[in-house]
């Protein structure tokens, strides 16, 4: 009761900030001594409806369609706010007279699941931390650090697909998308100091993979024997185009920590991931893009979110025309093809496992857009080909459908 007393209270707390800052009288900044505080944020609300099940999750965080009989529908609705996102940003100064400025940015929305099971859990969303980093900063050489649990690099945060209803899992997640949120460390370096924006980005992040052990204490395969995430990024902004260039590898022991679980297939697995993307802009016009390959993709959200030696390839593309100053229509097809070999010798074996062996997603999405206020509809429409027979010939597609209407404040 006591720590949920004072979950409550840092909830209330950081609300009543957020209308404060909300209201043109007040300021969102904080000073005290050498350190100012800003805090950011968005209420974000959603009413839908759709006729299928989704992965991975109803509302907001839809992605792909639950496996349903051919013809058979599961008609639900309802209104989701878990969106809803606060962040903090702290300037801490500079460092002595050495030229560095330290900071922090901590950032949390409500994907912490629901409060319990029983008739009203699903009006209690839980909060959950998604990023936390100190960030150290050279203004002089252009060099930068973050340390802390951020977004890995094969994830672009300036180059998602435009939606006020799938925010946090934005279209195309796992279906084209890939990267997650890991401890780490990343350093930053600019390149061209004379103007412009490019930047080469290198960091290694905590291991990661769904078992053997437990999953909530560092007893995986991805933290066995000291294997880090290790990625890199080129980054170019020239202002009307933005593009890039990322790798990853990785290895991870399935033998987990100690080496003593039973090994599946392989006795370990070399991930790795080779992706592009841009954002070009001119005029009332703007396209969204991004394609990889790579293998043993689980742990960042790759092959449908399945674990194991599984090649893959997917990316996305979005289309977007500002017909007023106000309104704008955006168009979305993003898609995931796992090797379907691949999936059948890692995942269709298990018991009572469900293998998905590709995904198509199509987006619509009419957004408004006024100072902090927004209004969207979207349609989300998703085929999804999945598998029970261990041996794959038996296949079977499923459609899913998603409509829905959000609104959104910034602040």
């Amino acid at each position: 009761m006591r720590t949920c007393s004072l979950t409550l209270l840092s909830l209330s707390s950081l609300l009543v900030a957020s209308a404060a800052a909300a209201d043109p009288a007040t300021t969102s900044n904080v000073s005290t001594g050498n350190v100012s505080i800003t805090l950011h944020g968005f209420l974000d609300t959603t009413f839908f409806w759709q006729d299928q099940n989704f992965v991975f999750g109803n509302g907001q965080n839809a992605e792909f369609p639950v496996p349903a009989a051919s013809g058979t529908h599961n008609d639900l609705s309802g209104g989701d706010l878990r969106n809803t996102r606060l962040w903090i940003d702290i300037n801490g100064g500079a460092l002595g007279g050495s030229g560095w400025t330290a900071g922090a940015h901590i950032e949390g929305d409500f994907f912490g699941g629901f409060n319990g099971t029983g008739p009203y859990s699903s009006q209690q969303e839980s909060p959950r931390l998604r990023q936390g980093f100190i960030t150290l900063n050279d203004a002089d050489s252009g060099t930068s650090w973050k340390l802390g649990q951020q977004w890995s690099l094969l994830f672009q945060t300036d180059n998602t697909p435009e939606s006020y209803a799938h925010i946090a899992f934005p279209l195309g997640f796992g279906s084209g998308i890939i990267g997650w949120r890991f401890p780490g460390a990343v350093w930053s370096q600019e390149l061209n100091r004379s103007g412009g924006d490019l930047r080469l980005d290198v960091g290694a992040f905590s291991g990661s993979w769904n078992g053997p052990g437990s999953n909530v204490n560092y007893d995986t395969a991805g933290n066995a024997d000291f294997n880090p995430q290790l990625e890199a990024r080129l980054h170019v902004d020239t202002g009307s185009l933005l593009w890039y260039v990322a790798g990853h590898y990785s290895h991870e022991s399935l033998g987990g920590v100690g080496g003593a679980a039973p090994t599946p297939v392989a006795s370990s697995i070399t991930s790795y991931a080779y992706e592009g993307g841009a954002r070009w802009q001119s005029g009332a016009w703007v396209v969204h893009a991004n394609l990889y390959v790579g293998k043993g993709l689980g742990e960042d959200f790759g092959a449908l979110a399945q674990f194991g030696a599984i090649s893959e390839w997917g990316g996305f593309v979005q289309a977007g025309y500002k017909f007023t100053p106000n309104w704008a229509l955006y168009g979305l097809y993003a898609t995931v093809r796992p090797n379907q070999g691949n999936v059948v010798t890692w995942v269709a074996p298990k018991p009572a496992t469900t293998a998905y062996l590709r995904n198509q997603q199509l987006g619509a999405d009419l957004l408004y857009s006024e100072d902090a206020w927004g209004l969207g509809f979207e349609w989300l429409h998703a085929i999804a080909r999945t598998t029970n027979d261990p041996t794959g010939t038996v296949t079977q597609a499923t459609v899913g459908d998603q409509l829905s209407v959000s609104g959104i404040f910034r602040f």
